[in-house]
Formats: C-alpha cells, structure tokens, sequence
C-alpha cells in the first residue's frame, strides 16, 4: 500500500526524541543540533524557496558556530 502525504516520514514514524532547536540564520528556518564542542549541525532546512536547497550552507550535516 503506498501513502502519499506532505508530511515528513519522520512525523509519520518518529523516531527517538533529539535535542533539536529552532533558529533563524542568514533569514532561513533550520533545525540544528549542538555538538559535543558547542558547534550547531544542520539536521534540517525549512524553506519553500527551491534555491535554498542549493546552497550547501544549508545542507545537513553542515557544522557552523553561531
């Protein structure tokens, strides 16, 4: 059977609760978490603007201090 939605497999089938925060940086939306060095990691881009997902500052798994 397949299930077509708009939401997010992850708020379909959550998965263990994370430490996630979210900020506002460089005027875009994204879920980070901290790292054992204080550094913030990209889990998540929140945008509708397609060029964002270009930018690989907003990929995830990208690590910046803020």
């Amino acid at each position: 059977m397949v299930h077509y939605t708009p939401l997010l497999t992850e708020e379909i089938f959550p998965q263990k609760e994370e430490n996630h925060q979210l900020i506002s940086w460089q005027g875009r939306s994204l879920y980070v978490k901290k790292t054992e060095q204080g550094q913030l990691e990209v889990v998540q881009l929140l945008s509708t603007d397609p060029q964002d997902f270009l930018n690989a500052s907003f990929t995830p798994g990208t690590i910046f201090k803020k």
